[in-house]
């Protein structure tokens, strides 16, 4: 039992699990729109975009989250924009835009000189985070969760049917520029945590998990919420005694859960269909 319990003796890893546990939530909810909107790869898109704003804040000493943010909702407007200017499908412009992007960071990265370590721009530091940086990510976790739940349901609308969306009043280009705000947003409160790469599977997921399980969008969201939570705390625990990178156990084990609900969904599940088919 001591040996079970010494992960809870240390503070880098309680702090780890109520960091994982608050990106965790507000990815997982974020998630569920992106699912139903088709916007997954945006995620991926504005998460490798913020490249080039790092980079450039810290050559201009301004802090790191505002060059990261200005870098990501840069990405999102300039492929609305070409997008609407161009006969260029939407994933194909996020393509080209969000590549190009990551690319210029990468040529500014090796240009400034900076203690900056890429490595944990790409895949996070979870276990390293600095008493500010948690007081960062549970304020701007808490504060996005509660914009998202406020106007749930015209974003649910917007997502679901944005013609419907239109017709009824609702103003759509100012929830189509909030959502991609939250979700860079979120993307940047992530970085040091999980980085660049592995928020992208934990903006995708818990969706994902969720759509398998459920044709609810309120319990989408729940279902949603309890696997990336359970994630996140199952895979700081266990990345102590494997030795492993924790970013990375928290991903493997959301993947695992989206192999069980693949599998084992009462409606949409593999092994449902086969039953039917037989």
């Amino acid at each position: 039992m001591n040996a079970l319990l010494e992960p809870f003796r240390y503070g880098f890893m309680v702090d780890a699990m109520i960091v994982g546990v608050s990106i965790g939530a507000v990815c997982a909810v974020l998630s569920c729109f992106l699912v139903l909107k088709g916007w997954s790869l945006m995620g991926d898109a504005i998460s490798h975009a913020v490249l080039p704003g790092i980079v450039i804040a810290y050559a201009l000493k301004l802090p790191l989250a505002l060059g990261a943010f200005a870098s990501g909702l840069f990405c999102a407007v300039a492929t609305g924009y070409i997008k609407a200017n161009s006969r260029v499908k939407e994933d194909t412009v996020m393509g080209v835009v969000f590549t190009g992007m990551f690319a210029f960071g990468l040529v500014l990265f090796t240009k400034i000189k900076s203690d900056l370590h890429l490595d944990h721009i790409l895949f996070g530091n979870i276990l390293g985070l600095e008493p500010g940086d948690l007081r960062n990510t549970l304020i701007v976790a808490g504060l996005t969760l509660v914009i998202i739940l406020a106007l749930r349901r015209d974003l649910l609308l917007f997502c679901f049917d944005p013609a419907q969306a239109r017709t009824i009043g609702l103003p759509v280009k100012l929830l189509y520029y909030l959502l991609l705000s939250l979700l860079a947003m979120t993307i940047v409160v992530s970085l040091k945590a999980v980085g660049i790469i592995l928020v992208i599977a934990m903006l995708v997921t818990p969706g994902c998990i969720a759509y398998l399980l459920t044709d609810r969008f309120g319990q989408m969201l729940w279902i949603a919420t309890g696997a990336a939570v359970f994630s996140s705390l199952s895979g700081v625990y266990v990345s102590f005694f494997i030795n492993a990178s924790t970013g990375a156990c928290i991903v493997l084990v959301q993947a695992g859960l989206f192999l069980a609900a693949l599998a084992f969904a009462p409606k949409q599940g593999l092994l449902r269909r086969k039953a039917v088919a037989q």
